[in-house]
């Protein structure tokens, strides 16, 4: 369901993938309704499925599964209404949003949890939300390394990227608040917004490490634009945010333990005194301090586009890879900590 920048992606891959039966797909643009599902993933496949304008279409199709893509950072109350939605016909959901059911413990109040839970185990269907952080890059690759330390003291999760060729004006400018005055607050930065979209991540290392957070701290800078200058997304006026720096820190017993970094910026060579990526464009990076301690670069590329389209690539892939294991698991709210691992397509040498 959706087919933005995330949804194209996943549709590729659940047509060219023989693991899946593709039945059906929905569409939030008008001009899109009716297309075939490889249009929409501009695929010269023909599938035979054609696209349709609203969920109740898309589950009366009675698919085992749906794969949830549509925006959640500006929708979140109807992204998490629309998986309800799904639960309760009895299908399973693996999607990149609602953000906060990657692990909503500790994020989300209570009374959502529980009525999510709920309406999942009495519906025997399962919900997986997960992507590239908050997602694999800052709950799967943590814990792989700090499975092999004797003494842990801070996990740090690191974005490091030029979002310049990334197209999402929604994202870029609603949400983030580029191309905007800097004494302006964008929705990313008002108070609580970082440790309700990161805090999932706090969490559910702190979990993972049997530590309790005590308090969650945000922290952000913003760096304005030299002079005017484009992006994919549109204009970036002189003066406006250009890069921007924020920390979210989980503080357990009076230190920051697990601390989640993102720096963004639109052009290379805005702040160099901020982190540099380990390849052009950008990475990830997982820190670990402690014995033995860590600093792992995640450097994803594409032969299709560039670090931003090889980041959401990996983020679906993510979320479709899980679908075997999710439909077959117990029903109910399912994350990195209690999925088995999860494997890809069949590996085809060439």
């Amino acid at each position: 369901m959706g087919t933005g920048n995330a949804g194209r992606l996943a549709l590729t891959q659940l047509i060219d993938d023989p693991r899946f039966e593709l039945v059906g797909a929905c569409v939030h643009t008008p001009d899109k309704i009716g297309r075939d599902a490889g249009a929409l993933a501009g695929s010269s496949t023909v599938t035979g499925v054609s696209a349709v304008g609203d969920l109740d279409t898309l589950i009366a199709a009675k698919p085992d599964c749906i794969v949830y893509t549509a925006m959640g950072d500006t929708r979140p109350i109807e992204a998490f209404d629309d998986v309800l939605r799904i639960l309760a016909a009895r299908i399973d959901v693996v999607g990149t949003a609602p953000v906060t059911l990657q692990y909503p413990w500790g994020a989300m109040p209570d009374k959502a949890i529980d009525k999510i839970v709920a309406v999942a185990t009495e519906h025997d269907a399962s919900v997986f939300i997960s992507g590239v952080d908050p997602g694999f890059a800052s709950d799967l690759i943590p814990l792989a390394f700090a499975g092999t330390c004797q003494r842990i003291e801070q996990i740090r999760c690191m974005e490091i990227a030029d979002y310049a060729t990334y197209d999402g004006a929604e994202v870029m400018f609603d949400v983030m608040g580029f191309a905007k005055p800097l004494d302006e607050t964008p929705m990313l930065f008002l108070p609580g917004v970082l440790s309700l979209a990161w805090g999932t991540t706090i969490h559910e290392l702190a979990a993972a490490s049997g530590v309790v957070v005590d308090e969650i701290v945000e922290r952000h800078e913003s760096e304005p634009a030299p002079e005017e200058f484009e992006i994919a997304a549109g204009t970036v006026p002189k003066g406006t945010r250009a890069a921007v720096r924020f920390e979210i820190i989980g503080m357990v017993d009076g230190r920051p333990a697990i601390v989640v970094e993102h720096v963004t910026r639109l052009r290379g060579d805005l702040r160099p005194d901020w982190a540099q990526p380990a390849q052009d464009g950008g990475c990830y990076r997982v820190e670990i301090t402690g014995e033995p301690s860590y600093r792992v670069d995640i450097c994803p590329t594409s032969r299709k586009g560039d670090h931003n389209h090889a980041a959401i690539v990996a983020g679906v892939g993510r979320v479709v890879n899980a679908i075997p294991a999710v439909v077959a698991g117990p029903a109910g709210l399912r994350t990195t900590l209690d999925l088995p691992l999860i494997s890809g397509p069949a590996l085809t040498p060439g």
